[in-house]
């Protein structure tokens, strides 16, 4: 089933609820592009969060879910979502899966560190989105918080107007 992990943990690490100006459909298209931009595209650790690295640089890969297993996000994969959320089917849920890997730099190149396995699910219901952040393995040299909020930030940057915000109360349908 396109967007949900079977096996997503109960118990998370992280859990935090947006109002949304858009319908879940178009909320939806927003979160998918969105982070099939920063698929792959390298980042300071500045622009995530305080560098526990200093000199570092910070890539994601992101997977979304089919049922057991998680499907990487090209440009392919993306349309395709989109595709299946605006045709066929309201999806209440989103899950992704985050590879988050760090590399210290120098002059002459760039040195491979550890990296930090997310899993994150979306809950959409009308106006709203929760976030739900577990922090499968790794050092954790971005916390789960600052990972939502780089998405978030990252999504309102990119629309015409800001699409979500923090100020909203918890969500008692998930």
């Amino acid at each position: 089933m396109l967007g949900k992990y079977e096996n997503f943990p109960l118990n998370v690490h992280f859990l935090k609820n947006f109002g949304s100006t858009l319908n879940i459909k178009q909320l939806q298209q927003h979160l998918i592009r969105t982070i099939t931009e920063l698929n792959r595209k390298p980042f300071c650790f500045e622009e995530i969060t305080i560098p526990t690295i200093p000199n570092s640089e910070v890539i994601f890969e992101f997977g979304l879910a089919d049922g057991k297993y998680f499907n990487f996000l090209n440009i392919q994969e993306a349309k395709c979502a989109c595709d299946t959320v605006i045709k066929y089917r309201q999806v209440s849920v989103l899950d992704f899966f985050c590879v988050i890997r760090y590399y210290r730099c120098n002059v002459q190149k760039r040195i491979a560190l550890k990296f930090d396995y997310y899993m994150l699910r979306v809950n959409f219901a009308a106006k709203r989105a929760e976030f739900r952040v577990f922090h499968k393995q790794g050092l954790r040299y971005i916390n789960p918080e600052d990972l939502v909020m780089m998405i978030v930030n990252k999504i309102n940057k990119l629309a015409v107007k800001p699409v979500l915000d923090e100020n909203v109360q918890e969500l008692s349908e998930f």
